[in-house]
């Protein structure tokens, strides 16, 4: 059974980073490309950033490029996504995922950027 546990949010003011980490079991984790998806208030689920699994190939949506940086350690089988420079707009709940789509996701871990 494919399993999904995110940790590391939680309340941050603009400007500020917080790193999210997602443990996984259930699949072969090194052999699976790995999303970041989340779902600000309000509003569907929007693909942020996924992993190859050569750890190298990366990608990212416009608006957290350059700012959000995603990593793996398939030695631990956790994937990672640094968030630096937050912005209110990146408020929502972030769940990594098997697939861009968000279909095959955790639970979620609530990030709130606030004054």
């Amino acid at each position: 059974e494919v399993h999904l546990v995110e940790s590391g949010g939680g309340l941050v003011q603009p400007g500020g980073s917080l790193r999210l980490s997602c443990e996984a079991s259930g699949f072969t984790f090194g052999s699976t490309i790995m999303n970041w998806v989340r779902q600000a208030p309000g509003k569907g689920l929007e693909w942020v950033a996924n992993i190859g699994t050569g750890e190298s190939a990366a990608y990212y949506t416009d608006s957290v490029y350059g700012r959000f940086t995603i990593s793996r350690d398939n030695a631990k089988n956790t994937v990672y996504l640094q968030m630096n420079s937050l912005k209110p707009e990146d408020t929502a709940v972030y769940y990594c995922a098997l697939d861009p789509q968000g279909i095959k996701r955790g639970q979620g871990t609530q990030v709130t950027v606030s004054s």
